[in-house]
């Protein structure tokens, strides 16, 4: 640990009279690390799956984000297709190495451009995957890698993210727990983000700014299992 960080936690420790040698705190933090506890957990999203779908589109909706609920994961596709031509875009999207995105059948939009990899400044709209979503906010949550580049989230105008809806829960708790699940105890992808509704801002004369940092409309596409 360098010296500076050590002088900054020292300080921290003495403003709250702990020691660095307390063993008994020690301890304490390594059972909650372990056991990973749950917090208060909101009753909102406690629902059955079909009224938590319900809610996370109307939350979703809530903070300006656009909702297209599709059958199956055939029809993303077109319905990507449809949000170009009705908001009067190119014909182009980005997406990552996601398999999920992959076995798609973008063929039958001969009219489409598929490019691969990180978002470039250029790009206008990206499709992305999502790991799920949460209810009780309208939340989407991402993870990065070459499946689904950290980029493609927040550089285009437009961001069209896919999710399933098995896979929307109806808290936060409960998308850690899948994170776990995943990838492991103790093990996490580089970034998780999450994201509800496209970038905003207020500070320039409390005036509400739509992708003031980021996608000034994010699309979600939520497929039915």
């Amino acid at each position: 640990m360098s010296d500076a960080r050590s002088a900054i936690l020292a300080r921290m420790r003495a403003s709250l009279g702990q020691r660095a040698e307390d063993a008994a705190r020690r301890a304490a933090v390594a059972d909650r690390l372990q056991r990973a506890p749950r917090g208060i957990v909101p009753q909102r999203g406690q629902l059955d799956p079909a009224a938590r779908t319900e809610l996370f589109c109307k939350m979703a909706e809530a903070v300006q984000a656009s909702v297209a609920r599709v059958a199956s994961a055939a029809a993303v596709p077109g319905e990507v297709s449809a949000y170009l031509k009705t908001h009067n875009l190119p014909a182009r999207v980005r997406m990552g190495a996601d398999a999920r995105l992959a076995a798609m059948p973008w063929a039958g939009e001969p009219h489409l451009e598929i490019a691969s990899g990180r978002a470039e400044g250029s790009d206008l709209a990206t499709v992305s995957h999502a790991i799920g979503g949460v209810a009780e906010t309208g939340t989407l949550v991402l993870t990065a890698g070459s499946d689904n580049p950290t980029t493609l989230n927040f550089l285009p105008e437009h961001h069209i993210a896919v999710v399933r809806e098995s896979d929307l829960v109806g808290d936060y708790e409960s998308i850690w727990d899948r994170l776990r699940q995943i990838h492991g105890k103790g093990v996490m992808p580089r970034t998780v983000n999450m994201i509800t509704g496209p970038s905003r801002s207020a500070d320039i004369e409390q005036t509400l700014l739509l992708g003031a940092h980021g996608p000034r409309a994010l699309h979600i596409i939520v497929v039915a299992d």
